[in-house]
């Protein structure tokens, strides 16, 4: 007998098996990168959207400002512990939800801004100021 053959035979057990869906889910398809959505499916037209990805932060109307992000066009939760993020989407159509959501979350640096789902340079200080202007203005 060789010194190289094992003592004991693995088991060829693999069960439980998983029961998978045979196509992705919408939800599943919604946090795909984008990037990785188009070498996939081909480019899609979509609207034009900005989204918001912030953390968990300790400042005032954080509640409040978790309540605009779960009405906005889409809300996503990932992640847990400190990689824990919201990130929510909004159309151009939301420009008032959007800055709301903003004037709460946007004083802090671990908020992303996020043009058509990436991060583009002057997402702050050029394409939001863009979208305030379709906010309509308040006359009293």
């Amino acid at each position: 007998m060789s010194a190289d053959l094992p003592k004991s035979r693995p088991l060829e057990r693999f069960w439980p098996y998983a029961d998978l869906p045979e196509q992705p889910t919408e939800a599943e398809l919604t946090a795909v990168d984008p990037e990785l959505y188009e070498a996939l499916f081909g480019v899609e037209r979509r609207r034009f959207s900005i989204s918001l990805v912030f953390p968990k932060l300790n400042v005032p109307n954080f509640e409040q400002a978790l309540t605009i992000a779960r009405g906005s066009a889409e809300f996503l939760e990932t992640g847990s512990g400190a990689n824990h993020r919201y990130r929510a989407r909004f159309w151009s159509s939301d420009a008032r939800r959007l800055r709301e959501l903003f004037q709460i979350v946007g004083g802090s640096d671990a908020t992303e801004v996020l043009i058509d789902d990436r991060a583009v340079p002057f997402a702050r200080e050029l394409w939001l100021p863009l979208v305030w202007l379709l906010v309509p203005r308040e006359t009293d």
